[in-house]
């Protein structure tokens, strides 16, 4: 998934199936899913336990990621479920898959 292009991604980690979300965004995905596994995320990630990578889109620009990532967290959490679950269904975590 990542490679050494400009730009970045917009994410959206969990704690579990349809569980506490938060939703990012980076330039470097593996190294900022990596931090949240390690605790060292956010506050919010360690303190629900959010270690799981359900979604990530690449973006452009970062500003475009940033944009995208306002957008996101304006969602219903409906929304964003029916997102993840259109590319995800089993909510498995992508943390292996990045490149």
């Amino acid at each position: 998934m990542e490679g050494r292009q400009t730009g970045g991604w917009v994410y959206i980690m969990a704690n579990r199936y349809r569980g506490a979300l938060y939703v990012g965004v980076t330039s470097a995905l593996a190294a900022r899913v990596a931090q949240h596994r390690e605790g060292a995320g956010s506050d919010y990630c360690t303190r629900r336990g959010i270690t799981r990578l359900v979604w990530a889109e690449r973006g452009d620009s970062i500003e475009a990621c940033i944009a995208h990532e306002k957008r996101l967290k304006r969602w219903r959490r409906e929304w964003k479920f029916a997102l993840i679950e259109k590319a995800n269904p089993q909510w498995d975590d992508l943390f292996d898959r990045l490149a």
